[in-house]
């Protein structure tokens, strides 16, 4: 955003508009292009928040949970998830039954949970489907259904939400719900295990750039296993080098054994 957009944004939310009163406050809790500061979010979501934008009250409510630029206060985090909730807001319906689950800010209550998650799942919220289906599973607040549970994990697992195709998987593997089948349990345990996989090469892959070895060895295995990015030896054999000439103890073996292979270095 130029500084002259930022300024226009800023005149805009000045004079009320909520919209422009909820970018602004988006940009002081991320800190793009503004110093990051979440009391500034908190103040101007709070104006967005009290002209009724429901987009201001989710994130004022997510400020007052986790205590940035607010005191933390359940209380007040569910009173603002509530009112963007029940303009059908899907993530404060999913917040406000996650308060209701842990009885943060709000009386414990499995039945209002499942009832709040309902709502947010029936929209497409792949948490909110997820837990449902967990609710069912345990029967907490609905009674225990493995066939419901089932269905509302499938709909979270069709979204690539990666707890939900393992609970999937488990049901499964267990018979409960759907009819047992260790193919399908072990089809879905794989998704789940590729997307932990997806999310470890991530977190793998800045370590390494930054130098570490264990992160580049870590990084070479699932290049070369092909667990979480696309399978691709030259790419391995780059970070088994990398990791090697630091003297992380089996990389060299592992980068010797690729030459041999054949396999010559990804840039």
């Amino acid at each position: 955003m130029t500084s002259e957009e930022l300024q226009e944004l800023r005149r805009k939310a000045e004079q009320g508009d909520a919209d422009a009163q909820v970018d602004l406050g988006w940009l002081y809790e991320k800190g793009n292009g503004v110093p990051q500061d979440y009391s500034q979010a908190a103040d101007w979501y709070r104006k967005a928040a009290e002209q009724g934008n429901a987009d201001a009250q989710l994130n004022l409510g997510g400020l007052y949970y986790n205590g940035r630029g607010v005191p933390q206060d359940y209380s007040q985090a569910a009173a603002w998830y509530r009112k963007a909730a029940e303009q059908g807001e899907a993530y404060a319906q999913y917040f406000l039954g996650v308060l209701y689950v842990f009885g943060q800010g709000v009386a414990q209550d499995y039945g209002q949970a499942a009832a709040w998650y309902r709502k947010a799942a029936e929209q497409g919220n792949a948490d909110a489907q997820n837990y449902l289906g967990l609710l069912y599973n345990n029967g907490q607040g609905v009674p225990q259904d493995y066939s419901e549970a089932a269905v509302w994990y499938r709909k979270a697992a069709e979204q690539g939400h990666a707890d939900a195709q393992n609970n999937l998987a488990w049901l499964y593997k267990n018979g409960q719900g759907v009819p047992q089948d260790y193919s399908q349990a072990a089809a879905w345990f794989g998704k789940a295990a590729e997307q932990e996989y997806a999310a470890a090469a991530a977190s793998y892959q800045a370590a390494a750039e930054l130098g570490s070895a264990e992160a580049q060895f870590k990084l070479a295995e699932l290049y070369e296993k092909g667990l979480g990015v696309p399978q691709d030896p030259g790419t391995a054999l780059k970070w088994y080098a990398l990791a090697a000439g630091q003297g992380y103890a089996g990389a060299q073996a592992r980068a010797d054994s690729l030459r041999r292979a054949g396999v010559i270095a990804g840039d």
